[in-house]
Parts: structure tokens; sequence; C-alpha cells
């Protein structure tokens, strides 16, 4: 079988959960309906709203089931800002990380393209966290003018755990209220939506060993939301659409799975991670690793490199060859590669940017696979930059 290295895309479905999804397929019943088996469809849901609730330090009430993270993002930014907005028109200005998902990145474009928002990218330093010191700066210019902040919990691609309490404080005293992109976090590392002082938080079970298709969006009580799509008033009136009771029951089952062994899992992955990590540098030492070099202040199962001389399309569909599943740091965009947005906001100049590759580890990750990936990453480097050279060479040619 492949190495499988690529669970921050999406991680296997847990047993428990695909055992939770299948007995609930077989049974029928709307949630909305009134008769038995509406009731139990809804008894079902609500039981794993309450869970859902508990893995991430919510009440059940602040919980609205999604069809997974892009969608949270999309009513979480665009809700809050139309509701504020609405509120007073002068709110226009949205602040954001300048690493965030292309969910929250596009969602934001979006409203700048679309609805007049004005938009303030926030620094990140060199490992990819966002800068403190310029969210206060950005919270203090025209803080009535704001609509909301936005900062992701964890970054997808390197890794790096964000200042989200400090960020929220901030921000709550200029009165801003705060959503995070928590998708890559929730599962993996603690996450309590209470403590952290956010207003909205989103999720998404696949990554966590739940179904696709299924998430949520965790929203502070009394929180004002403007609807993305209506038909039934479902969800808080913000979610409209008939509740998918076999995703909840996955999620919530998956989540619950894994949040009892974090601490455990999060130790197995964090040695399984150094260990990789450590042959790749072997074989090959010129490569860079990105992200917070702290394993505090990272996802345990995220190592992200950079190869010098190197395309990581190229690398990928090699490694890929050997049998081992990793992702590339770039962004496909109209068919044409090109460097990530997160490794240019981290300072990483566009050549060395096109030369990542994301390895991600998660709980059905072995020993095994780790030394696959080390043994086929060395003859793929070499292969990939021995092409590149030979590219260069031809293209020295032509224009000569």
């Amino acid at each position: 079988m492949p190495a499988y290295l690529d669970h921050a895309a999406t991680t296997p479905l847990r047993p428990e959960a695909a055992a939770a999804v299948v007995a609930e397929l077989s049974q029928a019943g709307n949630a909305s309906s009134l008769h038995g088996a509406g009731r139990r469809a809804r008894r079902a849901v609500e039981e794993a709203r309450e869970s859902l609730a508990e893995a991430v330090g919510a009440g059940a009430s602040e919980v609205v089931w999604t069809s997974g993270g892009t969608e949270s993002d999309n009513l979480a930014v665009k809700g809050l800002f139309w509701a504020r907005r609405g509120a007073d028109p002068r709110r226009r200005r949205v602040l954001a990380s300048a690493v965030e998902h292309h969910a929250v990145l596009d969602a934001v474009a979006w409203l700048v393209d679309h609805e007049g928002a004005e938009v303030t990218w926030l620094p990140v330093d060199a490992a990819g966290r966002v800068e403190v010191a310029a969210v206060a700066a950005a919270l203090a210019e025209r803080p009535e003018e704001i609509a909301l902040l936005t900062c992701m919990w964890a970054n997808n691609e390197v890794g790096t755990l964000q200042p989200v309490r400090q960020v929220a404080e901030l921000a709550h005293a200029a009165g801003v209220p705060v959503h995070t992109d928590a998708v890559q976090a929730v599962g993996h590392v603690p996450v309590d939506f209470t403590a952290s002082g956010v207003d909205a938080l989103s999720l998404s079970a696949h990554k966590f060993g739940g179904p696709v298709g299924a998430g949520a969006l965790v929203l502070r009580r009394g929180l004002d939301l403007v609807a993305l799509q209506h038909g039934g008033g479902h969800e808080l009136g913000v979610r409209s659409g008939t509740l998918d009771v076999a995703s909840a029951r996955g999620a919530a089952v998956a989540l619950a799975a894994s949040v009892a062994e974090l601490r455990p899992e999060a130790e197995r992955l964090r040695d399984l991670r150094e260990q990789l990590v450590a042959g790749l540098r072997a074989q090959v030492p010129g490569i860079a690793v990105r992200g917070d070099a702290d394993p505090a202040g990272r996802l345990p199962g995220h190592a992200h490199v950079t190869v010098p001389d190197c395309e990581g399309d190229s690398l990928l569909y090699l490694l890929d060859a050997r049998g081992v599943e990793v992702s590339t740091g770039s962004a496909c965009q109209a068919g044409v590669p090109r460097p990530s947005h997160v490794l240019l906001a981290m300072g990483v100049e566009p050549e060395e940017a096109r030369g990542a590759l994301r390895f991600s580890l998660g709980r059905t990750s072995t020993a095994a696979d780790v030394a696959a990936a080390v043994a086929a990453f060395g003859p793929a480097v070499e292969r990939a930059q021995r092409a590149r050279r030979s590219a260069r060479a031809r293209s020295a040619r032509r224009a000569s």
C-alpha cells in the first residue's frame, strides 16, 4: 500500500465514525418532522450536537451544522460582514491574516470585489505566525469601521499555531468580533472555543476522521449573523437545509474519539515527524524546514520543506510514482503553478517557494510510512533537480 502522508488534506474515516454513519443511513426520518421517525432523527442530531460542542468547549446551542470548512468560513466571514455593516454602514473593513486558507481569502476577496469591503492583510513572521503588534496597530486604525477580524487557529501548510487568544482579546477591546478557521486544529491540538474568546469557529469533520461533507460553525450566543442561504430557518435561522443526520453523528463520534486520544497521539506524531525530518535532511542536506521550530508552536504531524532547484509539483509526482503520497505548498490556479501565498507572506523568495512539499501525518501513519518517504525522497529530488537543470540549459540555448 502507498505511504499516505497527506492527512492535512483529508484523513481516513475512523471505523467508529463509519459504523455510526452506516447505522444512521439505515434509518428514515427528517429531523424537522414531528412524527416518531422525525423525533428520533432530531434526537440523534441533538445528541451529536451536544457531543461535538463538549469536545470543543462550547455550548450545544452554539453549534451550527454545515457541509464543512469552506461553508463555515464563508458563512462566518460574509455573515458577520453583512450583519455588522447592516447595523452601521461605516463598518466595511475586514482584518485578515495573510496566511489564511483560500476558503477565507477568497471569501474576503469576494466581499472586496462585490460588497465594497476594504481589507487589511495582517503580516506574519518567518514562522508564519501573525504579528500581534501588527494586529494591535490595525485595530487602532479607525476601529469604528472594522466589521470583523479573521485569524486561523493553525496554518494548513506549515502547521504554525496562531496567537488566537491574544488576537481575540485585542479585537474585543476594540469592539470587533473574531472568527477563526480551526479546521486544521480541531481534533489535533487542544481547542476550547469559550476559553479562546473568539466569536465564531469553523471546523470540518474529514480532518479528524469524520465523513467528508460534514462540519460546523460554532457561534457565540447572541452573535448577529446574516444567513447565506434561506429556505426553512434551520440551525438558528442562519443555515437552512434538511439536516444530514448521518454526517452529524459521524462527525461527533469521530471528534469524541480524536479528543479522547489527543495527547498520546500528538506525542506519537511528533516523534514520527522528527524521524521524518531527520531522514529528509540526511537525504538532502539543503532542504529548509518551514514553520515554527518549537514543537509547542505547531501542529504535531506537519512537516513542511522547501527543496532547492526543484518544482514542488514535479517532486509530488515523482514521490507518488514511488508510492509516497504528499502535497505541495502551492496553489494551482488556472493550471499555472504559483508559489504559496503562505510562504511568500513568510518572506520566502518565490523561486525557493516553488520547491515546497507538505508531509502531514495522521492516525494511520506508521514508522514504515516515514521510512518509505525518506527512502524515496533522495532519488526523487535528484531526478527533479536534474530535470530542472536540463530545462534551464535548453532555455539558455534557445535564448542564445
